[in-house]
């Protein structure tokens, strides 16, 4: 199974590949945050996105994994969705079956979903729109919170059988949560993706207890955006009330650790080849 911890930007894409992961995922709530301090509603277009979305890519080896909403639209915007994050040099972006504008699935309430047909048109162009084989289209549904887990089902059979490569379940966190985990890679032949959202049952999951419910992708959205504000709010606070971050420093990151995770020895060896040595 491969473990995708969230990010939102390419400074976290740096840390988790230097972390040791496989892979990186960008989560639209987080990218909501760091581009507009705002919530996860549909506020973030596709231009935002793409161009985020690119240099993050670009500043990693790994493959990174996009949250692509709704593709922003119907199956003609889907098109212009893909072209945008192939060209980004995004690995996989998921689309989701919600109404627009979309609300983040871990929101309060039940969340309105498009016709099964609908989207499964917008799979369809999806797939049609892509060039490179190797670029993922992951199919989300959100209809287990108002329609039932029994019709996440059913749309998710439908989302594959319409050529999804991965089929993406969001769950809200009910008690049988891990029953409902284990039908949906049981009852769905494809390779499935669970979303691992810090608080609850889900959370308290170990990797190798998810690889054993069935799953092939595990995203942890929330992580970078909740360490991050925690540690800057942390500093912050001591600043205020000290007016100085001498008693934070043991929990900031130096300097030289700092340019360490930016890579700047590389930039310095290519300095040194290519610009001292003229």
């Amino acid at each position: 199974m491969i473990v995708a911890p969230g990010i939102y930007d390419a400074y976290g894409a740096r840390f988790v590949e230097q972390a040791g992961f496989e892979a990186v995922y960008m989560t639209g709530n987080g990218v909501s945050a760091c581009l507009l301090g705002r919530p996860d509603v549909g506020l973030i277009d596709l231009t935002l996105f793409a161009a985020h979305a690119h240099r993050a890519a670009a500043s990693i080896e790994i493959p990174l994994i996009c949250d692509a909403d709704t593709g922003y639209g119907n199956a003609v915007n889907v098109r212009r969705t893909v072209e945008e994050f192939e060209a980004a040099g995004v690995a996989a972006i998921h689309l989701e079956d919600q109404v627009s504008p979309k609300r983040c699935g871990h929101l309060p309430g039940s969340r309105p979903v498009v016709s099964l047909n609908e989207h499964a048109g917008k799979i369809e162009a999806a797939l049609a729109a892509r060039r490179d084989p190797d670029f993922l289209i992951i199919a989300r549904t959100d209809a287990a919170s108002g329609l039932g887990l029994d019709e996440a089902i059913v749309r998710g059979k439908a989302y594959r059988k319409a050529g999804a490569d991965v089929i993406f379940v969001e769950l809200k966190g009910s008690p049988d949560i891990v029953e409902e985990l284990r039908r949906v890679t049981h009852e769905i032949d494809a390779p499935c993706l669970v979303n691992v959202e810090e608080a609850g049952v889900v959370g308290d999951l170990a990797a190798g207890e998810l690889d054993q419910l069935g799953f092939r992708i595990a995203i942890y959205p929330g992580l970078a955006r909740y360490a991050a504000g925690y540690a800057i709010r942390e500093a912050l606070n001591v600043l205020k009330a000290d007016g100085s971050t001498k008693r934070a420093r043991s929990r900031m990151l130096g300097f030289k650790d700092y340019n360490e995770a930016l890579k700047l020895p590389e930039v310095e060896a290519w300095e040194k080849k290519y610009l001292l040595s003229r």
